[in-house]
């Protein structure tokens, strides 16, 4: 039977936008209490308008900060880490620090998230983390994208065994429709999405609530933990 978000709390670390809104908005309309936390947290007041919503300032490379964070907020139900900082480019053109802030936001920072909180959890509670579709596509110019994934779904089971009978669980997103895709100009997300939903085995481009659909889906099953859900569409079998 799948557990209830009714009046629990759930930490959502991230931005105001994108994946993280959309966890945030799911976890609400299943009864949830929402914190959202990041290092802006003037943008995060500003981007919801529900009491049901608070807002928190924290640094995920900031080992301070997170334990700051855990002392104030107390016992929480469920904590989600959506912050990235990614290290594409070719080999010959990584950038040393680049790959180290990578590591540190999607690895390290989860680390410290779970040292900090998980002694405040009930049993019943979860860590969810997130990695990508490159940990299992390797493609020239995301090797430090697809190193620091790989490293998240071990540190997800390594996670599960330490802190069980809380739960861990990492979500692997393909491409989505987010922001992050603008970049390319209207033009050229259009070429991009339409070029890969025609191979894809979905048939289409996914969304910001397919995945938070995965994040509510890891975080009330009672009986799913180690493992990484991959929502993607099935990209890496093109």
């Amino acid at each position: 039977m799948a557990l209830s978000l009714e009046e629990r709390t759930v930490l959502v670390v991230g931005r105001g936008s994108g994946i993280a809104r959309a966890i945030t908005l799911a976890a609400r309309a299943r009864g949830a209490r929402v914190v959202v936390a990041g290092r802006d947290r003037g943008e995060l007041r500003a981007a919801y308008e529900d009491p049901g919503v608070a807002a928190e300032t924290v640094d995920v490379t900031d080992e301070t900060t997170i334990a700051t964070l855990a002392e104030r907020l107390g016992q929480v139900d469920h904590v989600v880490s959506t912050a990235s900082a990614r290290a594409r480019g070719k080999l010959a053109d990584l950038d040393r620090e680049a790959l180290r802030s990578s590591f540190d936001t999607k690895v390290i920072g989860p680390i410290m998230l779970a040292k900090h909180f998980a002694p405040r959890m009930a049993d019943d509670g979860s860590f969810i983390l997130f990695s990508g579709v490159a940990a299992f596509k390797p493609a020239v110019g995301f090797l430090g994208v697809a190193a620091t994934n790989g490293a998240v779904d071990f540190l997800a089971r390594s996670l599960a065994l330490e802190l069980a009978p809380i739960r861990v669980t990492a979500i692997s997103p393909g491409v989505v429709d987010t922001g992050i895709w603008d970049a390319l100009g209207e033009a050229g997300k259009r070429a991009y999405f339409d070029d890969l939903r025609t191979r894809n085995p979905a048939r289409r481009i996914g969304t910001v609530e397919d995945v938070a659909d995965a994040v509510l889906y890891a975080m009330t099953s009672p009986f799913l933990t180690g493992v990484t859900l991959r929502v993607d569409g099935g990209e890496p079998l093109i």
